[in-house]
């Protein structure tokens, strides 16, 4: 049987117009926007319409840490909705945009995959509606502002030499990770260190998932720190006036995007944070939209519940006031496998050894979310054809030690009809689970305090190392009185620790902070760990070399 790709099958599909998926949903046609017959804006005045309307069961899906195996979450995610609405619950879902790096670099999109998927998936997939442009010329525009500033007298008494704001871009481009600009002479501006960023690890993108309305979203960028004066003293974008054109370039943006699944589920899909650089959850109206137009809302956070559902907990639950209902960790037999130290090659066959080596990974994720942030939770294990009853009976037998049953999946092959048991599951979890919801810090605590509670409590290191650069960091942001705020840890994905090759459950390390920021806008400091880096590079094969568009405009490679 020939077995089809993400794209074919995206591409095969019925789609309903979005008007009749808006009906659906229960959208009145007065908030719709329409971008083409398949994509909308739904604009921000339903929130306030329904103000008074009760929420529904927020759903969180999130995974272990990633491996080149793969695990599936956003396919399950898409899944779980399409099996809820198939069991007769009303449901949306509400996911993150793809970021261009991804798509033509090495992980891919961020649609789901198989008969589990968000149409139109191209356009999704690539330009969208927008979204990331308006975001990228929005922190573009902020830069230019501060650079004209300097030019033209520098009334601020701004010191190039401590600017922490960068430019961006949405694609992988390690070229432009540290540049020179403002060269040329005096007429062509102030030679000064730069650098860019991708767009979706750029404060705006944070601002943008976490601002509550217009007004909100202005207030966040007049107080984004862009960098200091002589005196040490931080300076803001609304000190050279930027909030107001910034909020113009980003109005529509603002405003979350309807599309749907391949069986025609209402889907939300809105902002794109990465998860291991930035706090890695879809916007906050987004999740709010679904709350309250649907009975179930999915969402997802980025890559594993160390880093996603650590700052959808401590970041926006915390700032948005939202209490998870459930949750789903998303598990592969084959992933954990690999981090029981089988080679990508050999993940095939039965090898209950390694299996028992890698589940402790699965497990310390499910005391997180159980034991740490208090939330009910089911495992949902993607099946694989290679997959053994052994294998199966082992992982549900350890998680079932620690209260969490077990649940396969197999909604990359049959969509939501492979997702029905899962979906029951979930339901049961929402009505019956004991929910203890918390979270992993204070924000009274100081600075190093949370980070060394994210460290030991999620992480389990043995402690935090601060470079020189961190220390005075921590402390001019302590002077400056930058310090009730939650952190973002900036941290790579495959490992609990800072080190990649670390994977499965280690113990016995420290985790190196190598400097911390301000993103004040957002409202969050910025940790970074390891050697993350805030710009990605293109893989020795990327992803765009197989990409392709034939004469009619039809897109082919695409995953």
């Amino acid at each position: 049987m020939e077995i089809k790709t993400d794209i074919e099958i995206a591409q095969a599909a019925h789609m309903l117009p979005v008007t009749e998926i808006a009906e659906k949903a229960g959208i009145d046609e007065k908030y719709l926007e329409q971008y083409g017959k398949y994509k909308a804006k739904i604009d921000y005045g339903i929130l306030k319409d329904k103000a008074d309307k009760a929420d529904g069961k927020l759903i969180l899906v999130t995974a272990i840490s990633p491996t080149p195996a793969g695990e599936g979450k956003t396919t399950t995610s898409v899944g779980l909705a399409d099996a809820l609405s198939r069991i007769g619950k009303k449901v949306m879902v509400a996911l993150r945009e793809p970021s261009l790096g991804p798509v033509f670099g090495i992980k891919g999109g961020a649609a789901g995959g198989g008969y589990a998927q968000l149409v139109p998936m191209e356009d999704i997939n690539l330009h969208f509606t927008g979204d990331m442009h308006a975001i990228g010329v929005a922190n573009n525009l902020i830069a230019a502002m501060l650079d004209n500033h300097i030019q033209q007298g520098n009334s601020l008494n701004i010191d190039p030499r401590r600017i922490t704001w960068k430019r961006a871009v949405d694609m992988n481009d390690r070229q432009l990770r540290h540049i020179i600009d403002g060269l040329g002479g005096k007429a062509n501006g102030v030679p000064r260190e730069d650098g860019f960023e991708i767009t979706v690890a750029s404060e705006i993108m944070a601002i943008l998932c976490l601002s509550k309305d217009i007004n909100d979203l202005k207030k966040r960028l007049a107080d984004i720190i862009v960098g200091y004066n002589y005196d040490g003293e931080p300076v803001k974008a609304g000190d050279f006036h930027a909030e107001g054109a910034a909020a113009a370039l980003l109005k529509d943006a603002l405003k979350p995007n309807l599309v749907q699944t391949l069986e025609n589920t209402p889907a939300i899909v809105h902002g794109g944070p990465f998860a291991n650089i930035a706090h890695g959850c879809n916007s906050v109206m987004a999740t709010r939209t679904c709350l309250k137009l649907a009975d179930y809302t999915v969402t997802e956070a980025g890559f594993g519940a160390d880093l996603g559902a650590e700052k959808f907990v401590d970041i926006k639950c915390r700032k948005a006031g939202l209490t998870p209902d459930a949750c789903v960790i998303v598990a592969t037999v084959r992933a954990l496998k690999y981090h029981g130290g089988v080679t990508k090659k050999e993940l095939g066959p039965e090898n209950l050894e390694a299996l028992e080596k890698g589940l402790p990974n699965l497990l310390q994720h499910v005391e997180n979310v159980t034991q740490v942030f208090g939330i009910p939770a089911v495992v949902a294990l993607n099946r694989f054809p290679t997959d053994t009853e052994a294998e199966i009976k082992l992982v549900e037998e350890k998680c079932r030690e620690l209260g969490v049953n077990v649940v396969l999946s197999e909604v990359w092959a049959k969509g939501g009809e492979g997702g029905e048991d899962l979906a029951r599951e979930v339901v049961r979890l929402c009505e019956e689970g004991e929910n203890r919801f918390g979270f992993v810090y204070d924000l009274d605590m100081s600075i190093k305090e949370k980070i060394e509670a994210v460290a030991t409590r999620i992480y389990r290191a043995d402690g935090v190392i601060y470079s020189a650069a961190a220390e005075k960091q921590i402390q001019d942001l302590e002077r400056i009185g930058f310090t009730d705020v939650p952190v973002c840890m900036a941290k790579t994905q495959y490992s609990f620790s800072d080190d990649p090759a670390l994977i499965c459950a280690p113990r016995g390390f420290k985790v190196n902070v190598a400097d911390v920021k301000a993103d004040s806008g957002a409202g969050f400091i910025v940790v970074r760990t390891g050697n993350i880096m805030t710009m990605p590079g293109l893989p020795k094969v990327p992803a765009a070399e197989k990409i392709d568009v034939d004469n009619d405009g039809r897109i082919s490679g695409l995953f």
